[in-house]
């Protein structure tokens, strides 16, 4: 499964922090730093595809 959707899951309030690290397959501590890495955001990628006005 893609690791962007498990934690786009787990920030909608989806999955426990738990079930988020079991699904993703690491250490419950070692959540906190795929959280705040911006290559595992979707936001990016939604930004990447609106269209540019101006």
């Amino acid at each position: 499964m893609d690791k962007r959707k498990v934690i786009t899951a787990y920030r909608r309030g989806m999955l426990s922090i738990q079930e988020c690290a079991q699904i993703l397959g690491v250490d419950t501590s070692q959540i906190a730093g795929l959280m705040s890495d911006p290559q595992l955001s979707e936001l990016p990628r939604l930004i990447h595809k609106q269209p540019m006005h101006g």
